[in-house]
């Protein structure tokens, strides 16, 4: 899908005359790379719209400046604090032969009948969201699928695991294969409450089993014990027959 907008060129720069062109319903604007900076201004109502979309923000992108097509990239716009109006924008000139860098977003697709949510019941997070690449304009992808299919339990996909397109590569420096994509997890909640439970289910079994052990008959005496006689009564002594006198 080829997105295409007009732009025309303006002269008055600084910060009254870009309130002067908000006032009137155009965003101001700079397009640099491929020769001088121009400074431009586009329909404030039409490139609101545009940003919406998110092939706008991955995307080569035609523009028409005062008659001539250009391919252009988005590398940056300025938002009001607190209005939905657009304050600035800046685009790059694209050369057919130069490779570049882009962020292209994530589309993480299968996640409901991977192992890991289907069996386990644990729940995808999404550790990135967009990828830095580098490739060719004409090699730049809309987006870049994240097939979570045959994703496990407490196991992640890493960079190095993703099906990247034919000319597209993977930007930065060190270990990036390693980088965590997404990952599947028991949910905090979930854990916490089997828990719970578990601590209610024992508590719960503790009377039980001491009134079990309270019922049980006192032990029987060993069989052949000879039953303890009682103690033989003591004889009173005789009595001395009383001296003669």
């Amino acid at each position: 899908m080829k997105i295409e907008f007009s732009a025309s060129s303006r002269k008055a720069q600084g910060t009254g005359a870009s309130r002067r062109l908000r006032n009137t319903g155009r965003t101001p604007g700079i397009v640099y790379g491929g020769g001088e900076p121009t400074l431009i201004d586009l329909d404030h109502n039409s490139l609101y719209h545009l940003l919406r979309k998110e092939i706008f923000h991955a995307s080569v992108l035609t523009m028409e400046l005062d008659g001539k097509k250009e391919q252009v990239l988005l590398r940056d716009f300025h938002m009001h604090p607190f209005r939905q109006q657009v304050q600035h924008i800046d685009l790059q000139r694209v050369e057919k032969n130069k490779k570049i860098h882009m962020k292209v977003p994530l589309h993480f697709i299968n996640a409901e009948i991977s192992p890991g949510v289907k069996v386990s019941g644990g729940v995808v997070s999404h550790v990135m969201n967009d990828l830095d690449i580098i490739c060719l304009p004409d090699d730049l992808p809309e987006f870049i699928e994240v097939d979570l299919s045959s994703l496990t339990l407490t196991h992640s996909v890493h960079v190095a695991d993703l099906k990247l397109p034919k000319g597209v590569g993977v930007a930065g420096h060190g270990n990036i294969g390693a980088g965590v994509v997404a990952t599947v997890q028991i949910p905090r909640g979930a854990v916490e409450a089997a828990a719970a439970t578990a601590v209610a289910t024992d508590a719960a079994a503790a009377p039980a089993a001491d009134a079990k052990a309270a019922a049980k008959p006192a032990a029987k005496p060993a069989a052949g014990a000879a039953a303890a006689k009682p103690a033989a009564a003591a004889k009173p002594a005789a009595a001395k027959p009383a001296a003669k006198k």
